[in-house]
């Protein structure tokens, strides 16, 4: 059994221990007494040295806790050395969380379901289906108010059998380890947290989104949320300097860009449909009827995108009798385009060409399109479908 150290002081960082086992070559230690966070609960582990060499890895291994080392150890007595920044992130950001998780109880009676703690962000899940921008302000302001006022964060210990005043219901036996943050929240919880909510710091709320009708939270604390913030500054700053406009400005002109992108990429399409009306005309007119009576153009690029061929197919297929046969080389791709008059299924026809040449795609009666897995099998494709429909 493991006397966990950080269970009463998540603070102790640097402590000495007798080793109990080494498995696994030296490598997997150990020790009668730790301060190392095994990860749990949704909180990643502790870092940090026994003796000097680097801890890769904490693992709960039921009563005890187990170390893995990145050299092997020989001692039978050891010092242990916990990264502390990690270890004091892990703490701002896990008693962010359950201040966080009080608050939406509190504010908008949304019960936290999940948590994840990641090395970049962390996350909470709600077990409504949708707040709104305004609710989350009201929840990052009062969660950051609380945090200020410096409320004493407390660890204790209580039989579940008569444990009250959970903000959730716990399904363990025997003794719990609850954390209270005074006059807000009581959690059942094994992580580690700071002592006063003000070690918390801010509490910045990034982003929300739907997960299987859920909502996900996203959000930072403390040193996190001040260098992500600081991050979003600098790039904020970057926009606004590149349209030579104050800071509080710029969203208001990436807005009316963004307008104004959109509606020249609609006045550019309509421009090209015009042009592609007018080669598709061009085109058919210049190519006989094959003996069936199909006008067939043909289109090959030696690289780029199907798409550029999309308004002209769309084009000649207007035309009919007509048929339009785009590809590319690079990437190995082919799409056809047929006139309801020229008798010719392109989905159906596109679906057997590509089958016989190890393509894949498929598409409707009038378009469809593929990709080759080499520009020989393209060729091989081509020769085929221009056999077919002439």
């Amino acid at each position: 059994m493991t006397e966990r150290l950080y269970y009463t002081d998540a603070y102790l960082a640097s402590f000495s221990a007798a080793v109990s086992e080494i498995a696994d070559g030296g490598r997997r230690v150990y020790l009668d007494r730790s301060a190392f966070y095994p990860a749990s609960g949704g909180q990643p582990h502790d870092l940090g040295t026994i003796d000097g060499i680097p801890v890769l890895e904490v693992v709960d291994d039921g009563e005890r806790v187990a170390h893995l080392l990145a050299a092997p150890l020989t001692a039978t007595s050891v010092h242990g050395l916990v990264d502390w920044p990690r270890r004091f992130d892990h703490m701002q950001q896990h008693t962010g969380q359950h201040l966080l998780s009080a608050v939406f109880i509190e504010l908008l009676n949304a019960e936290t379901v999940s948590v994840h703690f990641g090395g970049d962000n962390s996350t909470l899940d709600l077990d409504v289906g949708e707040v709104s921008p305004g609710e989350i302000a009201d929840v990052q302001d009062r969660a950051n108010a609380v945090a200020a006022e410096n409320r004493p964060v407390t660890v204790s210990f209580e039989d579940a059998a008569t444990v009250t005043g959970l903000r959730k219901p716990s399904d363990r036996a025997g003794v719990l380890r609850l954390i209270t943050i005074v006059d807000l929240d009581k959690s059942a919880c094994g992580g580690t947290h700071v002592r006063h909510t003000g070690e918390i710091g801010v509490i910045l709320i990034r982003g929300v989104e739907r997960v299987k009708k859920r909502v996900r939270v996203d959000f930072l604390c403390g040193l996190r949320a001040a260098h992500r913030a600081r991050a979003d500054y600098l790039a904020l700053s970057h926009i606004a300097a590149g349209f030579s406009a104050a800071f509080d400005d710029t969203p208001a002109l990436v807005d009316r860009q963004r307008q104004e992108l959109r509606d020249s990429h609609g006045a550019r399409d309509g421009l090209l449909q015009e042009l592609a009306t007018f080669q598709a005309r061009d085109r058919v007119m210049a190519v006989a009827r094959s003996a069936s009576g199909r006008r067939v153009i043909v289109e090959h690029l030696p690289a780029g995108s199907l798409e550029a061929l999309r308004p002209l197919a769309n084009a000649v297929a207007a035309h009919e009798g007509a048929i339009f046969i785009g590809a590319s080389d690079a990437p190995a791709a082919i799409l056809l385009a047929t006139s309801p008059s020229s008798g010719v299924d392109a989905g159906s026809m596109m679906k057997g060409v590509l089958q016989a040449s190890g393509g894949r795609g498929g598409g409707s009666p009038r378009f469809a399109q593929g990709s080759l897995p080499s520009s020989e099998a393209l060729h091989t494709a081509l020769r085929t479908l221009e056999e077919a429909i002439s």
